[in-house]
């Protein structure tokens, strides 16, 4: 024995502690930039695409407008993106990210209009190159700060070479996409009603409409009946004698004297366009009544025997609306359909001018199948001009030459002789209310053509971008015909673009699926596609319209190859501002037609056929694009549905028949903490940056991979907390092992056919966990992932494993069990590390430079094979009776804790009784002990006594406490009768052997 006692030797200095630089504390905001600089300097993206035979993989990215800074939508979609690009390239392929950018449309030139406002200027004496020179320049400012913000979210990418839908090629694609809808015949011009912005004067695409509510003026109109068709609604054209037909005859006098100066009532919330009426419809199944006013109140415009044709349904609310009680009007009598179709209406109008005046043409009377009796009067007032509905009811029935009006100028103001209202405005410049409405309103009292009016707040649509409400109205655009045949309607996929869209949905894979149901029933009733814009800042619509030829002539647009070519020639070198300089119609017609034959066309293209067609100049031109110019994916909100996705799908089923993608991934939209939509006006905005300087951006990365992302989320400060909590939980499970590993030797390993139960338990889990990991990562479930990796490494690692051999990796010498241990943590750390990486970017990098250093990368890295051999369904089954058997133990050792019997488990020497079933699991006390950490353990086969501990939940199992015998070893804790019969004091043998 050695002079020495246990309290003069530090026994702490000969354990084999965790021993790392690995800190606890993150500091991601300070650290993170590094990483970035160091990922650039080693060419990390670059590097990637030198690995050889590897299948690509690309996610083409859905362009941001380049007009402002980042908002947490943006972080979250291109987190998103990454986290399926890096796990993709992990997972073996060579995964593919070119960031890309809308730069054309309304967002940026209305940025430079709102600039000309403040100095002053007009925007319309400004050349038009120059301006769209002003409107280039403000997007490429844009695009530099959005990339940096982008890079700093640790999004990895091709930022050296976006693509750019102001770049000279893309313009020049951009045409050339658009030229083959010209030639193969799905491209016209047509006049019909569209969302129109007064305030910015251009049509918008639904996907530039967000809404909002509004009030309005609400209006209740009488229309006069003027005339009643007796002769068709009663006799039928049937012969019989006079005195046969007399019931008959009474009643159609009967009749036409109800009807005849009784008034229809219709109902409408845009006052503004009674002037634009042309038409009344009804319902053919809807039950409508004839109504008369027995008295009055004052201030009503309605008159005692004054009658009305209304909805039996609506009736009430009508009179309602006009100040009358019940009991101040009756039901006359029913009213037919067939009658309603034989009479004949005037516009409350109609007379007040005098001579022959714009109002004084009978109305048109008709049934029509989008009529309803649950709101309104039952009576729809048509203006066919500005509204869908009312347009294709009467363009069905050939009569939109009779019923088109032309009353509303682009800035929304009625054309300057329009009588009583020449110039009023819908709405102001400044998006309010004008004074259209009221003047309507006003005119309609004067000549007792109101019944009642109010208002009523309701849903209506918004230009997302001026946030001034929007109208329809009827211009003339150019759109694709999506019903008729492209070229000679050869194509497996369908004759029309419809057709062609509704069959490749069903070949894409949706996630979630219902994407493919929104994305299907949107392209089932979807119209015609408006492609035209009255706009300066964007692709020409590069066509020539004959000049004295009609929409409809079969020679009224230009469709000559040659013509093609010199245009997208001019673009290709130029760019799209070659179609505006002066000459640009001689320049592209002369020697091929005669320039004076033709008219050049000025609009430009919906933006969303720009970002439409991306595909083509990102995917099919680029080298680092696919070969067959179809993505591997497309991951967008929601809201694309209606817009890139849809637009996409249109524009590449219409020039090449298929889809331009295989996978569409589809996020929701982000909340603040108690659910509501983010807004400045409110104050409830998050802004990435500030979230990235108070906690890093693997915080918010870790945010985006622990939600659902495919609903919507939410997002605040004691979000953000649980977060970075549970992100400090895997920090420390990674630093623990970082400390164990330094004194792993590789060529030490031990094999997995030797390692202990314990271990190979470890390794099956690894193996079941590899299969979910990749599963997960394949289907864009970062949820998924995130949550089994935390799962193991908070459940099975911290809480169990390492908690149940941190005593051999502390205390064990060079024994085949610390060794196993340590083989174990290396197969651990190695998976971890790299599964974690394509959501914790930078923290894993900090974990694999913590061991490897130098000229490397974890994103350099793919996921470990995981030997096939590790998975043993059999053991884990074993393992989980063990571990219920263990939770009687631990639960009883917890008890005495509780009692202050003991103060630590290693004190405590427990028999455990088993059944026999059990107790041919639960062989080895010292294997047993060591998982139950305790310092000795006694197995029974038998019945429990009285009084022993036991769970209802684990039949079969009963735990009587008892104290370990011996003495604490110094050095491992361990209370053993051995202690102290050692060469080194105090301690246990096996610490003993350890030391020597």
């Amino acid at each position: 024995m050695c002079a020495d006692t246990p309290e003069t030797l530090d026994y702490k200095s000969t354990l084999n502690l965790p021993k790392t630089d690995f800190p606890m504390r993150a500091g991601l905001p300070k650290r993170e930039p590094n990483w970035l600089a160091r990922w650039e300097e080693i060419g990390v993206y670059d590097r990637l695409r030198e690995k050889e035979g590897r299948k690509p993989f690309t996610l083409h990215d859905g362009p941001p407008y380049a007009n402002g800074h980042l908002h947490i939508g943006h972080a979250l979609n291109k987190t998103i993106k990454d986290m399926i690009v890096r796990s993709h390239q992990m997972m073996g392929r060579d995964a593919r990210y070119i960031p890309g950018w809308d730069c054309h449309g309304l967002p940026i030139e209305w940025k430079i209009e709102e600039q000309y406002r403040k100095k002053g200027r007009d925007k319309d004496a400004v050349p038009i190159n120059e301006f769209r020179a002003e409107c280039r320049s403000f997007a490429a400012g844009w695009v530099d700060i959005q990339r940096e913000e982008f890079k700093r979210l640790g999004v990895q990418g091709n930022w050296a070479e976006p693509y750019l839908t102001m770049d000279f090629h893309a313009e020049r694609v951009i045409a050339e996409e658009f030229m083959k809808f010209l030639m193969n015949g799905t491209l016209y011009q047509g006049s019909k009603p569209v969302m129109w912005s007064p305030v910015e004067q251009t049509a918008l695409a639904e996907a530039e409409v967000e809404y909002h509510d509004k009030d309005s003026f609400t209006i209740w109109v009488k229309f006069a009946v003027t005339d009643f068709a007796l002769q068709d609604l009663v006799t039928g054209g049937e012969e019989g004698s006079i005195d046969d037909r007399q019931p008959v005859i009474e009643a159609e006098a009967q009749a036409a004297q109800d009807f005849v100066g009784a008034s229809v009532v219709i109902w409408t919330t845009t006052p503004w366009t009674i002037p634009s009426n042309k038409a009344v419809v009804f319902g053919e199944d809807i039950a409508y009544g004839l109504y008369e006013v027995l008295e009055t109140p004052e201030e009503c415009w309605a008159a005692p025997g004054e009658r009305f044709l209304l909805a039996d349904n609506l009736a009430a609310d009508v009179f309602a609306r006009a100040r009358l009680e019940e009991g101040q009007w009756k039901r006359v009598r029913d009213v037919t359909s067939a009658q309603l179709a034989g009479m004949t209406l005037k516009h409350p109008l109609a007379e007040a001018e005098e001579g022959k005046g714009e109002w004084d043409d009978r109305r048109d009377f008709r049934a029509a199948d989008f009529v309803t009796d649950t709101e309104g009067t039952g009576f729809v007032h048509c203006a066919p001009s500005h509204g869908l509905e009312e347009y294709d009811l009467y363009r069905d029935l050939g009569m939109l030459e009779q019923v088109i009006t032309y009353n509303v100028n682009p800035d929304g103001r009625y054309r300057d002789d329009l009588p009583f209202f020449g110039g009023k405005a819908i709405l102001k410049p400044n998006g309010k209310e004008g004074n259209a409405n009221a003047a309507v309103i006003d005119k309609l009292v004067e000549v007792g053509g109101l019944l009642a009016r109010g208002k009523i707040k309701h849903s209506y649509p918004h230009s997302w971008r001026s946030k001034a409400p929007v109208i329809y109205r009827n211009t003339p655009q150019w759109f694709a015909a999506i019903d008729k045949p492209v070229g000679d309607g050869q194509d497996a996929h369908g004759k029309t673009i419809r057709e062609r869209a509704l069959t490749e949905i069903d070949n894409v894979n949706w996630t979630p699926k219902s994407g493919r149901n929104r994305l299907h029933a949107m392209m089932e009733a979807r119209p015609d596609w408006v492609l035209s814009r009255q706009r300066a800042w964007g692709v020409p619509l590069t066509c020539f319209t004959k000049k004295g030829a009609l929409p409809t002539d079969e020679d009224f647009l230009l469709r000559n190859p040659q013509v093609n070519r010199r245009i997208t020639s001019a673009f290709e070198e130029e760019g799209a501002d070659a179609w505006y300089e002066e000459g640009a119609k001689q320049r592209f017609l002369e020697g091929i037609v005669n320039p004076d034959d033709y008219e050049q066309v000025m609009d430009i293209l919906d933006v969303w056929f720009d970002s439409g067609s991306t595909h083509a100049f990102t995917l099919r031109d680029r080298e680092d694009g696919t070969e067959d110019g179809i993505a591997d994916v497309y991951m967008e909100g929601t809201d694309q549905h209606r817009g890139w996705f849809h637009s996409s799908l249109l524009q590449s089923v219409g020039t090449t028949g298929h889809a331009p993608y295989r996978n569409v991934v589809t996020h929701g939209f982000t909340l603040d903490a108690k659910g509501l939509k983010m807004s400045k006006s409110i104050g409830n905005t998050i802004v990435p940056e500030k979230i990235v300087q108070q906690y890093g951006a693997d915080i918010l990365r870790l945010w985006v991979a622990q939600t659902d992302y495919t609903q919507d989320q939410r997002i605040g400060d004691e979000i953000l907390k649980g977060v970075a909590d549970s992100y400090r939980r895997l920090r420390n499970t990674m630093r623990y092992m970082l400390g164990s590993l330094p004194d792993f030797d590789a060529a030490k390993a031990v094999d997995y056919a030797d390692m202990p139960e314990l271990e190979r338990l470890i390794l099956h889990k690894l193996a079941v966990l590899d299969e979910v990991v990749r599963t997960r990562y394949a289907a864009f479930d970062f949820q998924g992932v995130y949550r089994a990796i935390f799962d193991f490494a908070t459940l099975d690692l911290s809480s169990f494993y390492f908690d149940v051999r941190k005593d051999a990796l502390y205390c064990d010498g060079d024994t085949d069990r610390r060794l196993a241990a340590l083989t174990v943590l290396d197969h651990l750390y190695a998976r971890l590390t790299t599964w974690l990486a394509p959501i914790l970017v930078f923290t894993m990098e900090e974990v694999w430079l913590e061991r490897h250093g130098a000229d490397t990368s974890v994103h350099l890295q793919d996921f470990p094979e995981t030997p096939a051999a590790w998975r043993d369904d059999a053991l884990a089954a074993r393992a989980d009776t063990v571990r219920a058997v263990r939770r009687v133990v631990t639960g009883a050792l917890e008890e005495q804790r509780t009692a202050k019997v003991i103060g630590s488990s290693l004190e405590a020497a427990p028999t455990v009784y088993l059944s026999a079933e059990l107790a041919q699991v639960v062989t080895n006390p010292d294997t047993f002990a060591d998982l139950c950490i305790t310092s000795q353990i006694t197995i029974v086969e038998g019945e429990a006594p009285e009084g022993a501990f036991t769970l209802d939940e684990v039949e079969g199992v009963g735990v009587v406490f008892a104290r370990a015998e011996g003495e604490k070893c110094a050095r491992c804790w361990k209370v053993l009768p051995d202690v102290g019969t050692h060469s080194h004091p105090g301690v246990c043998g096996r610490c003993d052997a350890a030391m020597s």
